[in-house]
């Protein structure tokens, strides 16, 4: 019988929603088209709204976001929508903490969708907890209500919740939030932060349930767990050559290249091995800074090199011509991409060292949201590599 209805879901699946690759049957944008539109054309994005309980007892599950963000981009950078690989856009609130707006219920949008992973990052880094009222209902449809989620049916678009109190807190009832999400095609996910059948008793099962998500529970005081691999100390010296490909434009340049810094040390606070997974990150296709690096601003055609001025410009371009820094620009994205290749070979054999590991390496967060966004993208036919 079980395996009937899942013929079934599948089928109504693949009916109700487009294939994921096609959109890349449509005509090519012109050029002069693409300067005009926010997202690239003929591409899928995968979109995270992350809402965390941040009362007092949930100093665990903001420590597991920190120490397990750069393993979850991981998993998502081998995506697939056919032959093209998906974007990825993270955005994040805070809810249940005494220090936010009673009148807007407790809650807080921390950041909204962003594929900046460096913001994403110092944002979840700047987390606190302090005792307050949870309202899973009330953050659900403030998500749904400020976010861009977007009309493509193409995108996955999925929030996931997580959380220790009954869900059925608050004035706006979980239920009428899962309906509107249903109606725009996002799928809720719950994580319930102590006792499974706890969970569903106190309605975090069935919160998933109305929208097809899934109900998973998890230990959020379990202690992350980072496996050294013998190729560690090589990515973390790739790294520091990466991190000298990046060329600063504009007047967020310097700023922004300090928090790329930041960040990494914020990795290493939890160990070694979660800033190689952080580096490995850097070498995907997500990790992108059109906004101040001239490599990815002119591969993008996010700048016109023509149209710079020097106080825009670090000093060793500062005076040069438009073909000296297009050249200059060049090297750099050669040099980049020879360190990002490498430091993939590399990750490819530390995943085999880490897969032979007698360790249990599921950890809570983690394991939860790649699980369930790897079973709720083949509805629309993504693939992993």
């Amino acid at each position: 019988m079980k395996t009937h209805f899942k013929t079934l879901v599948f089928a109504m699946a693949f009916i109700g929603f487009t294939a994921c690759n096609a959109n890349n049957k449509k005509q090519p944008t012109p050029y002069a088209q693409l300067k005009t539109i926010k997202h690239e054309p003929n591409k899928q994005y995968i979109k995270v709204a992350l809402l965390l309980d941040t009362s007092n007892s949930m100093d665990g599950l903001i420590d597991q976001a920190k120490a397990q963000l750069w393993d979850i981009v991981n998993e998502l950078s081998y995506a697939k929508c056919g032959t093209a690989k998906p974007n990825l856009e993270i955005a994040l609130y805070e809810y249940g903490n005494d220090r936010l707006n009673s009148a807007e219920g407790y809650i807080r949008q921390v950041l909204a969708f962003s594929n900046d992973l460096d913001e994403i990052s110092k944002e979840l880094f700047s987390l606190t907890t302090n005792g307050g009222e949870e309202y899973c209902g009330q953050v659900i449809q403030t998500s749904l209500n400020q976010l861009n989620w977007g009309k493509n049916p193409d995108d996955l678009k999925l929030i996931f919740i997580a959380g220790n109190e009954p869900f059925t807190q608050g004035k706006l009832n979980y239920k009428d939030a899962a309906v509107n999400a249903k109606e725009k095609g996002i799928t809720i996910n719950t994580i319930f932060c102590g006792d499974y059948y706890q969970g569903i008793s106190t309605s975090w099962k069935d919160g998933a349930t109305l929208t097809q998500g899934d109900y998973m529970a998890i230990n959020q005081n379990q202690t992350t767990v980072h496996i050294v691999s013998p190729y560690d100390d090589e990515i973390l010296i790739l790294n520091q050559r990466l991190n000298k490909t990046y060329v600063i434009y504009g007047t967020a340049g310097k700023q922004k290249m300090a928090l790329q810094a930041e960040q990494d040390t914020n990795a290493e606070t939890y160990s070694k091995a979660n800033a190689v997974s952080r580096t490995v990150s850097k070498s995907s296709h997500l990790y992108k800074n059109d906004t101040w690096d001239l490599v990815d601003a002119v591969e993008l055609k996010k700048v016109s090199v023509e149209a710079l001025k020097d106080e825009g410009l670090p000093e060793e371009l500062k005076g040069k011509s438009a073909t000296e820094i297009k050249t200059y620009v060049a090297e750099k994205k050669k040099e980049r991409e020879q360190i990002q290749n490498k430091i993939q070979e590399l990750n490819e054999k530390r995943k085999v060292f880490i897969s032979k590991q007698k360790t249990d390496t599921k950890n809570g967060l983690e394991n939860a949201m790649t699980n369930a966004i790897k079973e709720q993208a083949k509805r629309k036919k993504y693939t992993w590599e």
